[in-house]
C-alpha cells in the first residue's frame, strides 16, 4: 500500500489558495500511484487567524465535497489532514475521511486542544476515537497535540488500526518533538504512523515540516526537511502482524494495573 503524506506551506486565513493548493498537491499523490494520500492540520485556514470563525468551513460542506471530488477523480482515498469546521455555533477541528469512491468513511474533531496556543478557547474538543477502514485495513487518525498523549493512541491499537493518521501544524521551534513522538507512537503500538505536517511561515507560526512515513519497527521509511514536499512511502501491513508476533506486548500488556493513570 503506497502512502503519500502532502507536506504543505499554507496561506495564512486564503482559504481558496489553500484548496487550490491542496488540489495540485492531490494531484501529485495521484501521480506518484498512491493508495492514500493526508493533508496537514487546518489546510483551509492555516493556524489560525483571528477570522478564523468567520472563514471556516460550515459543516465541513465545501471540503467534503472538494475531497470526495478528488478522491473520484483519482481513484485515490484521502485522510483529509483537518480544516476549521464551523456546526452551530461551535468550531471544531476536524478531519474528514473519504474513500476511492468519494464516500465519507471516517470523521474526528481534534480531542486534545493545544492550550498554551489558546487553541481550547478558540475550538470545541471532540470526545470521540477515529478508527475507519480504507481498502479494507484499519486505520485511524488523530491531530497534531493529540500525539502527545500516549493512552489516547493507544486506543486506536486496540481497536484494530494498524495504521495511524497525523496531521499536524507543529512548530519548528519543536520539531525534535514531533520526530521523536511519532516514532515513539509507532514502536510501542507496533504500526505504520503517517505525520503530515504544515511548512514555512504562516501568519504568527513557523510550521516545523518534517513529516514522517514510520514502520513498527520505527524505521523512518521517508521524511521531508523544512520545505514542501510530496513524501511517498510503500506500507507492508504484513510487517505489522510480523513485529506483534514477534514482541506481543499486546498480550504482556497489564491493564488492571494501570488505572491509576487516571
Amino acid at each position: 500500500m503506497k502512502i503519500s503524506s502532502l507536506q504543505m506551506h499554507l496561506a495564512f486565513g486564503e482559504t481558496q489558495a489553500n484548496y487550490d493548493k491542496a488540489s495540485r498537491f492531490l494531484e501529485k499523490a495521484a501521480a506518484a500511484g498512491s493508495d492514500i494520500a493526508v493533508l496537514p492540520e487546518l489546510w483551509n485556514t492555516a493556524f489560525y487567524s483571528d477570522d478564523v470563525r468567520e472563514i471556516a468551513d460550515h459543516d465541513g460542506a465545501e471540503t467534503k465535497a472538494f475531497l470526495s471530488r478528488a478522491a473520484k477523480r483519482y481513484g485515490m482515498n484521502i485522510v483529509g489532514g483537518s480544516v476549521a469546521n464551523r456546526r452551530g455555533e461551535k468550531l471544531y477541528n476536524t478531519t474528514f475521511i473519504v474513500d476511492r469512491e468519494g464516500k465519507l468513511v471516517g470523521e474526528y474533531d481534534k480531542v486534545h486542544l493545544f492550550s498554551p496556543g489558546r487553541e481550547d478557547v478558540v475550538f470545541t474538543a471532540g470526545e470521540a476515537l477515529n478508527v475507519f477502514s480504507l481498502d479494507g485495513v484499519t486505520m485511524a487518525s488523530v491531530i497534531c497535540y493529540d500525539l502527545r498523549f500516549c493512552e489516547w493512541v493507544r486506543l486506536t491499537a486496540l481497536a484494530g488500526a494498524k495504521v495511524l493518521f497525523v496531521p499536524a501544524a507543529w512548530p519548528l521551534s519543536r520539531a525534535d518533538h514531533w520526530q521523536l513522538l511519532n516514532r515513539a507512537r509507532a514502536v510501542e503500538n507496533q504500526f505504520f504512523v503517517a505525520s503530515c505536517n504544515g511548512c514555512g511561515q504562516s501568519g504568527p507560526m513557523l510550521a516545523g515540516g518534517h513529516s514522517q512515513l514510520i514502520d513498527p519497527w520505527g524505521a523512518v521509511l521517508s521524511q521531508g526537511g523544512a520545505e514542501e514536499a510530496v513524501l511517498t512511502a510503500a506500507f507492508d501491513l504484513t510487517v505489522v502482524d510480523d513485529v506483534r508476533r514477534k514482541i506481543d506486548v499486546f498480550a504482556d500488556r497489564k491493564p488492571t494495573l494501570y488505572a491509576g493513570t487516571t
